[in-house]
């Protein structure tokens, strides 16, 4: 799908009940601790405070069979974090889901978008 701003964009959003709620700032989250090695890292690029990085964590860590994240702590020799096998799979099948969702939409949100009014000068 075109990343232009103009064309439309599909959001992922899975709502497990139990107060989980996995969307795209979730996955964004474990995608940069992947690639980061940083829970505190992955959140200052994101632009999330340390604290609500590391709640968002927990959460996920709590929700799941098995925690998606592992962290050590900081100290003389630096912390760091990584994606569990399970936090991989968490977020491969996430992307997986917004890829096919984006695919197979794409037809419809061409047309709804054929329906919208013109307002290119402002109208």
């Amino acid at each position: 799908m075109p990343t232009d701003s103009a064309f439309p964009r599909i959001r992922l959003r899975l709502d497990f009940g139990r107060g989980l709620v996995l969307g795209p700032g979730k996955a964004d989250l474990l995608a940069g601790i992947a690639e980061l090695g940083s829970i505190s890292a992955a959140g200052r690029r994101m632009k999330m405070s340390y604290k609500r990085a590391w709640s968002l964590v927990e959460e996920m860590n709590a929700a799941f069979a098995a925690p998606l994240v592992d962290s050590s702590r900081g100290g003389a020799g630096g912390g760091g974090a990584s994606l569990t096998p399970t936090g991989q799979a968490v977020l491969a099948h996430f992307r997986g889901l917004e890829a096919m969702l984006a695919e197979d939409a794409r037809g419809d949100i061409a047309g709804i978008s054929a329906l919208l009014a013109d307002i290119s000068d402002g109208k």
